[in-house]
């Protein structure tokens, strides 16, 4: 079902990478604001774990996966940060761990813990 726009309404494009009103665009044939004329997005990993594809149609940029097919520009972009906070939580994670004491602990005798009761000891 198609929704027409409303009298006096028109999309107003946004930069990727900071949010602004785009007027301008990038070598990918992003629309981006004048600061990121220059900036490319880098190449995206899908969560199926294939390379994602930036490709330019009628209703503006998209991804194109070759396991999933197409998808939303803002889906891709959230993808790219969802993997490098991933890897930046995997990072950290790494540094934080420590060595476990692997030596096994000797079990002491508790016979005079509960008197009265027979542990089964002679």
């Amino acid at each position: 079902m198609r929704i027409p726009k409303r009298y006096g309404q028109s999309k107003i494009a946004e930069c990727p990478f900071c949010g602004k009103q785009a007027i301008a665009k990038n070598t990918q044939g992003l629309n981006v604001c004048q600061y990121h004329k220059d900036n490319n997005i880098p190449d995206i990993k899908c969560t199926c774990g294939s390379w994602l594809d930036l490709k330019s149609g009628k209703f503006g940029p998209y991804f194109i996966c070759i396991n999933c097919g197409n998808i939303n520009l803002k889906k891709g972009l959230e993808m790219m940060e969802i993997l490098s906070n991933k890897t930046n939580i995997n990072n950290a994670s790494k540094k934080n761990i420590e060595k476990k004491d692997t030596r096994k602990k000797e079990i002491k005798n508790k016979e005079n813990l509960y008197p009265g009761f027979d542990y089964g000891i002679n």
